[in-house]
């Protein structure tokens, strides 16, 4: 019976969650970014301390600097993004009659070859295919657009967020030790555990993977703005804010930099092939450097379970769900672990009389 109250006990709680998230997800914006902001400056504001300042002047310090350094991006940065979004969105369908005229042009007869179809119906396809896809994007990136100015609001991002921000980091070892008086002291320890697991999980790849998209996208912008390409700093730190998702960012950033460059460039193949060379080479400080650096080669979240998070916290929470899905999925995977080695160790798995009829008595859960 305790074990069944236990279970029902932490279902009424994940479900009273999701009714929470989905009740009031168009309001947790800020708070939920202010509980981001907060959990990714603790360290900093321990170190502070440690260094002889307290709490309330270490929050005040870290929370003006990082203002300072936000409104800085914001009015260099902003301006010339939007600008590069909204001509890239007005040049789409010209840029993809030319892609288009390029292909027919050059690949034509061995498109015909190969597919059976004739110049006049290839053209067709490629024309009705391209047209689809650019439209889908165009649509995407308008409702990205205004709904990132929508989230780049004065009163959330300037009031709001530091305010819940300044709170938390405040006040954040004194909440951790109420909610450490909270827990059932017959099971503390392994809470605990499970606990620093889970920080170390979100703390391994959160912090670390904002470092990887930072200088990614810094990269690719700065070395396709040398380039000379057209909108090479919208598509390179576009290309770097996507990279949290393994080669996603990578692959969409090579896609829409190789159809600019083609069009812009052509027939000029060395500086086409220079901004392939760009993507490669940022693939490969990825891979050897960043990752491994500041990642780390282990944080308990594989790629596909990743994505799905992303989606499906995305589907269900809209922009917040996709804030919350990447803490969400590290937990997750640490609970599950967690019950997997339960199993293991249990009679269910090794039998009545405690033996095993597996391969492998001393077979674990891979991290």
């Amino acid at each position: 019976m305790t074990l069944r109250r236990q279970v029902q006990f932490w279902l009424l709680s994940l479900i009273a969650f999701v009714l929470f998230m989905m009740v009031f997800s168009a309001v947790l914006l800020p708070f939920v970014a202010g509980m981001a902001l907060a959990y990714l400056l603790d360290p900093v504001a321990d170190r502070l301390e440690r260094m002889g300042m307290n709490r309330l002047a270490a929050t005040l310090t870290i929370l003006l600097a990082f203002v300072i350094i936000l409104a800085v991006v914001l009015i260099l940065l902003v301006p010339v993004l939007g600008n590069q979004m909204l001509g890239f969105i007005d040049r789409l369908p010209a840029l993809v009659r030319s892609l288009q005229s390029l292909i027919t042009e050059n690949l034509g007869d061995r498109l015909t070859k190969i597919s059976g179809l004739s110049v006049t119906d290839l053209q067709s396809s490629l024309g009705a295919i391209m047209s689809r896809g650019a439209s889908w994007l165009g649509g995407l990136l308008t409702s990205v657009w205004s709904g990132g100015q929508a989230l780049l609001s004065i009163l959330s991002l300037f009031v709001i967020t530091p305010v819940v921000a300044f709170y938390l980091l405040l006040d954040w070892d004194h909440m951790i030790e109420r909610i450490d008086s909270w827990l059932p002291r017959e099971h503390v320890e392994t809470v605990r555990q499970l606990a620093r697991e889970m920080d170390g999980a979100v703390a391994g790849f959160v912090r670390g993977q904002v470092s990887v998209c930072f200088l990614l996208g810094m990269f690719y912008a700065v070395s396709l703005v040398m380039l000379g390409l057209n909108f090479g700093l919208l598509i390179g730190i576009g290309a770097g804010l996507v990279s949290f998702i393994p080669f996603v960012g990578a692959a969409l950033g090579l896609i829409a930099s190789m159809s600019v460059a083609i069009v812009q460039f052509w027939p000029d193949w060395p500086w086409i092939l220079a901004v392939a060379l760009v993507f490669g080479v940022g693939q490969f400080i990825e891979g050897n450097i960043l990752q491994p650096k500041l990642v780390g080669a282990s944080v308990g979240l594989h790629p596909v379970w990743l994505m799905f998070s992303l989606f499906a916290f995305g589907y269900l929470f809209g922009f917040v769900g996709l804030l919350v899905a990447v803490p969400a999925a590290a937990m997750v995977g640490v609970l599950a672990r967690f019950a997997l080695t339960q199993y293991l160790a249990s009679p269910l798995y090794r039998g009545a009389g405690g033996g095993h009829n597996g391969p492998s008595a001393a077979a674990q859960p891979e991290e």
